[in-house]
C-alpha cells in the first residue's frame, strides 16, 4: 500500500511540476506576450516579468518535482 501511495505522490508532483513549470510560467507568459502585442498594449515591464518567468520556470517545476520524489522516498521508507 505505501508503495502505491508513493507512485501517486510522485506521479502528482511530476504532473503539477509540468503543469506549473510548463504551462504558468514557460507558456502562459509567452502567450500573454503575444496577446498584449496584439493588442497594441506591450509594455517593458510584461516583457521584464515574462522573461524573469520565462528563466525560473524550470527552477520551479524542477523543484516541485524533487520534493514529489523526496516525499515519495519518505513514503517508502
Amino acid at each position: 500500500m505505501k508503495t502505491v501511495i508513493a507512485v501517486l505522490l510522485v506521479i502528482a508532483g511530476v504532473i503539477g511540476g509540468l503543469y506549473v513549470g510548463g504551462w504558468l510560467m514557460f507558456i502562459q507568459s509567452i502567450i500573454g506576450v503575444c496577446n498584449a502585442f496584439d493588442a497594441h498594449t506591450l509594455t517593458g515591464t510584461l516583457i521584464g516579468w515574462a522573461v524573469i518567468k520565462c528563466l525560473f520556470a524550470s527552477f520551479v517545476g524542477g523543484v516541485i518535482i524533487g520534493v514529489s520524489l523526496l516525499l515519495g522516498k519518505v513514503v517508502i521508507d
